[in-house]
């Protein structure tokens, strides 16, 4: 798997302020509430309300995936920490995220999954955090057996997201109405999870139809400044008239560097209405104090300078399955596995 270029990306995060064209008023004021101060606290990122789940998360979120297991022992620690103490609030994950599963593990790389991690540093701080996992099987039986080994390891009694991983056009959205939908909804009355929602990274279309259809509170999608899916058209319309929380995902993954900053593009989702918070797998501590430091200083105003047109004009070239890994057939998150629509 192609690693990032960090400091090509270093570089071009001192570059990044640009006199640009404005955003305007009403796209970013109907986007979402929007606070840094509550209760006379001041938030070290400003945070917004994902959806109706009654949750103020972190604008920057922070992802378990292949790029956090890529952290050896002693490092991953610290990354916890440190997002914590920056001012993120929301970690997501995924039972299958497993740094074996990826990466060499003989070489000082933990054999740990993401959720034990998660669960070894955070449970520390539960009472002030967000955590979000999923459910790869579709089987109600195997989702509950999923659930409680994630609650294990997180080492807590309670979720505040739990997500259907990866929907795709495969799944028949009145089979998981009757079936893991159901189940789902018994976990909310239970109280071992608190919202459930889905993610979906290729099928813009389905994952409108299924949100059209059943009444999720959160969905994690792609977002980003190729337009890749349209998931913006798609997704986002649907998604503020049934005031379900959005977080995007995909936001730099492949496209950051020399041919766009993680400013600009971190702000290419956060100014897409109705994106509460932007997910970031993150590799080496000096990448994510850069993303703390450019949400910190994010400040939600209709005079923002960002000028989308120029961007997605900029990025469109790598809008596909030649210039994005993860929308390449065969490409795994986990053990979900992305299928050539071809076929």
């Amino acid at each position: 798997m192609k690693k990032q270029n960090h400091v090509s990306r270093r570089k071009f995060i001192a570059d990044s302020a640009k006199a640009t064209a404005l955003v305007s008023a009403s796209g970013l004021l109907n986007s979402c509430s929007f606070s840094s101060v509550k209760n006379g606290e001041k938030y070290k990122i400003p945070r917004r309300t994902l959806g109706n789940t009654g949750l103020e998360v972190s604008i920057l979120a922070f992802g378990g995936g292949s790029q956090f297991l890529q952290n050896n022992d002693g490092e991953w620690e610290k990354l916890l920490e440190a997002a914590v103490e920056g001012g993120i609030n929301l970690f997501e994950t995924a039972p299958s995220y497993i740094a074996s599963e990826f990466w060499e593990t003989g070489d000082g790389k933990s054999l740990d999954s993401s959720e034990q991690r998660f669960g070894q540093v955070l449970s520390a701080y539960r009472d002030r955090l967000i955590l979000s996992t999923k459910l790869s099987s579709r089987d109600p039986e195997e989702a509950k057996k999923s659930l409680e080994s994630s609650l294990k390891n997180f080492k807590t009694d309670h979720l505040d997201l739990l997500l259907i991983h990866g929907i795709t056009a495969e799944d028949k959205i009145l089979d998981i109405e009757s079936g893991l939908f159901k189940t789902m909804r018994s976990f909310k009355e239970s109280g071992m999870v608190k919202n459930i929602g889905f993610s979906c990274m290729n099928d813009a279309e389905h994952g409108r139809d299924m949100l059209e259809q059943l009444d999720f509170d959160v969905v994690l999608v792609t977002m980003n400044a190729t337009k890749y899916g349209d998931f913006a058209d798609a997704i986002l319309p649907v998604a503020r008239r049934k005031k379900t929380g959005v977080i995007a995902m995909k936001v730099m993954r492949d496209i950051v560097g020399e041919s766009a900053t993680p400013k600009e593009l971190l702000k290419y989702a956060w100014t897409q209405p109705g994106v509460a918070s932007a997910t970031i797998g993150h590799w080496g501590i000096e990448t994510l104090q850069e993303n703390i430091r450019i949400a910190q200083e994010y400040v939600e105003d209709p005079v923002a300078t960002l000028d989308r047109d120029e961007l997605e004009h900029r990025m469109a070239s790598y809008a596909g399955p030649h210039a994005l890994c993860w929308a390449r057939p065969g490409y795994r998150d986990g053990d979900i596995v992305v299928r050539d629509p071809k076929a």
